[in-house]
């Protein structure tokens, strides 16, 4: 079924559009200063690759286990002041990074963080799509997720810099400074009112069917998981400049791609662009298998990336064409669940597997659980009837 066209009157780049867009810049800003230097840091502690895998695999776990929980809870409580407390708590958690000299206490707080974490994305998210016209939504999902793939292209060579010029403390309180700024920017953001219904006993506070279907997400981001902790150990140890080489391309490579894949997928439907993303996906975890160059991992990096790049935001649109407005917490947080599972899945795996078969066999596994990705997502797409709660219901793309 082909997507909606947008109107002449669906104006999408609004001022307040624009500032979600710097919100979630800082937002991932920050936390890709924080991971790809985390290994290293971890490393100086005296713990190997398998522990700086475990700080991920915390963050994302804890992000992913409180995700459906906290989505839900910032429905009721109002998601400005979900985005103001989560900003503010994680600014302060990143300090603690700085004053700790043991990776067992980094791995204790990475536990809080990551339940506030949850609240950040889920309540941004749905605040987002109030602000996206319903005929443009992948468009609009793929313009704003430019903002975190900027930063995810930025970040890292900034934190690595700060790192070598002023140690460990000056990434985190860089970090810190980018969360005040986050909290500022939460307060001038205007919420308007939501029509709140009653959850019934059927549905609760989770949203099940969007949970079945995401887990394609962790199946295609357990390879991203093991990409961002260790795509920059993996180009030290081939002797590869500059280690960010691979993070930078893939971010590189989004910028460019995403706002034409997420305008197609409106057009075209949803499932005729997400399907060959996965594709592209897989080829690109294959290719990273095979890399021992720096165009290799150029190579790979802009497979990975054309693919991760168009999936996400066409397969939220997808899924987020039955949900009313009331619900979209719950239901971003059913995402970020399946998202940061296979996150965190890859960085504690890969990590162990780095550690105890080497880089070809660790990426590798990444690779088979991509490729199962497309398969899972056909089945399990036919075997779910789509629920058609709201007004939402006749907007059915893809």
């Amino acid at each position: 079924m082909p997507g909606i066209a947008p109107r002449g009157d669906d104006r999408l780049f609004t001022p307040r559009f624009l500032v979600m867009c710097g919100f979630s810049f800082t937002v991932f800003f920050s936390v890709f200063e924080l991971i790809p230097t985390t290994a290293f840091r971890i490393r100086e502690l005296g713990a190997g690759t398998a522990a700086s895998g475990l700080f991920v695999g915390c963050l994302t776990f804890s992000s992913a286990l409180s995700a459906p929980f906290t989505g839900a809870i910032a429905d009721r409580i109002g998601r400005k002041r979900t985005l103001l407390a989560a900003s503010t708590v994680i600014g302060v958690l990143t300090l603690g990074y700085a004053i700790t000299s043991t990776y067992l206490v980094m791995l204790a707080i990475v536990i809080v963080h990551g339940v506030f974490w949850s609240a950040l994305l889920s309540a941004s998210a749905a605040h987002l799509t109030t602000l996206v016209p319903a005929g443009r939504r992948a468009e609009g999902l793929a313009y704003w997720g430019l903002s975190s793939v900027f930063a995810t292209a930025a970040a890292p060579p900034l934190a690595f810099w700060l790192m070598q010029r002023g140690g460990w403390t000056w990434v985190c309180l860089s970090c810190c400074m980018l969360n005040v700024l986050m909290a500022a920017i939460a307060l001038t953001l205007h919420e308007p009112a939501i029509e709140q219904r009653p959850v019934s006993s059927r549905t609760g506070m989770l949203e099940w069917r969007v949970l079945a279907l995401a887990v394609t997400l962790f199946l295609y981001t357990f390879g991203y998981g093991a990409i961002t902790t260790f795509s920059a150990v993996y180009a030290d140890a081939i002797g590869v400049a500059p280690r960010s080489i691979y993070l930078t391309t893939l971010g590189v490579v989004m910028l460019l791609t995403r706002p034409f894949s997420g305008r197609l997928a409106d057009r075209l439907g949803y499932r005729v662009v997400l399907v060959p993303s996965l594709g592209l996906i897989a080829i690109g975890l294959v290719l990273l298998t095979l890399a021992d160059s720096l165009a290799a991992l150029v190579i790979s990096a802009s497979f990975f990336g054309l693919g991760f790049g168009t999936a996400y935001p066409v397969f939220v649109a997808y899924v987020m064409r039955d949900i009313i407005e009331a619900r979209r917490g719950a239901a971003f947080g059913a995402v970020l669940a399946a998202f940061d599972s296979g996150i965190g899945a890859g960085s504690i795996a890969v990590g162990w597997l780095i550690q105890r078969f080497g880089f070809p066999t660790a990426f590798g596994t990444a690779a088979a659980l991509s490729i199962l990705a497309l398969p899972y997502f056909v089945l399990i797409d036919r075997q779910l009837p789509a629920r058609l709660e709201g007004t939402e219901s006749a907007e059915r793309t893809g």
